[in-house]
């Protein structure tokens, strides 16, 4: 494993995050054997969202079981809109309600990093970071994250945090992988591949904590109608071609290079990563180990044809 130092909470996270969301519809028994590989492996990140259905469920008890909270840093996530009606919920209502319930839920008295999983545009950035810093006072977070912002968002929440004295958003979690998303992959999300929100990350060093780092399995060969729809396009398709000649001369797979791509940005980054099996698991821990350089940063993502 690599590790990062994270200075919001003063200590080194793996540059891998372990997501739950393929927790959703799981069976409260289902096995923990991907958290338990994941640790043995050095892991020590793991996000998990109210919206994962049973994932905090199967977290909390495999922690409670485990033990060692201490060992881990515990990410979740709140205020994401109603799925079935698209109502928007970024109010100081509902971040505390569901907050609490993640809490009682993941069976801890605070997690480690707070993301808003949604954001509501129409609604001044000031109520809601009140609300935030309430919660970080009294125990509950750490560390306050924005996830699906945009820079223009994130830079509204930093203007006021600085005027207010109030503890601002200390990392964001947008979607990046080296395969551009041609369609939204979910309502509300924001991805960050164009030049414009990369260039403003690098000048910021706002640690990235990525979203579908791997596209779906789109440089594994994975076919699914989401990534079909999110991922398929002649450019993708020939990053991907790029991908498995560099990793023909490298040694490793298109998948491990398109997750080394994510991880060379020139700002802090962690990539979240969804494995199914163990043996995924591992192929992505061996990707760290990959050193890609700039001319090959480039040429991956097509930069080098102007």
């Amino acid at each position: 494993m690599r590790y990062r130092h994270f200075a919001p909470l003063g200590r080194d996270l793996s540059c891998l995050v372990l997501g739950t969301a393929g927790y959703e519809l799981a069976p409260l028994d289902a096995s923990t054997e991907l958290l338990d590989a994941f640790l043995d492996l050095g892991g020590n990140v793991i996000d998990t969202a109210r919206q994962y259905g049973n994932a905090e469920a199967i977290v909390g008890r495999w922690l409670r079981d485990r033990g060692g909270r201490e060992e881990i840093v515990l990410a979740t996530k709140s205020a994401h809109h109603d799925v079935a009606t698209r109502r928007k919920r970024v109010t100081p209502e509902e971040i505390t309600a569901d907050l609490e319930e993640s809490l009682a839920t993941l069976g801890t008295s605070a997690v480690d990093i707070h993301w808003l999983h949604r954001d509501d545009p129409s609604r001044p950035v000031g109520p809601i970071l009140e609300t935030l810093n309430e919660h970080r006072r009294a125990g509950r977070i750490q560390v306050l994250g924005a996830s699906n912002w945009t820079v223009a968002r994130l830079e509204e929440a930093a203007t006021y945090a600085a005027a207010h004295g109030l503890e601002g958003f200390a990392c964001s979690s947008p979607g990046l992988s080296l395969a551009v998303a041609g369609d939204e992959p979910w309502p509300g999300c924001v991805t960050i591949h164009d030049p414009e929100a990369l260039d403003w990350y690098g000048r910021a060093q706002l640690p990235v904590f990525a979203w579908s780092s791997q596209a779906g399995g789109f440089f594994a060969g994975v076919e699914s109608e989401h990534v079909t729809r999110v991922y398929e396009s002649e450019l993708n398709r020939e990053r991907l071609r790029r991908a498995g000649e560099l990793g023909e001369r490298k040694g490793c797979t298109a998948n491990q290079v398109a997750l080394a791509w994510v991880l060379h940005q020139p700002f802090p980054t962690y990539a979240v990563i969804g494995p199914r099996t163990v043996e995924e698991l591992r192929e992505s821990v061996s990707a760290l180990g990959l050193e890609l350089t700039p001319e090959e940063m480039r040429r991956l993502d097509l930069s080098d044809e102007g």
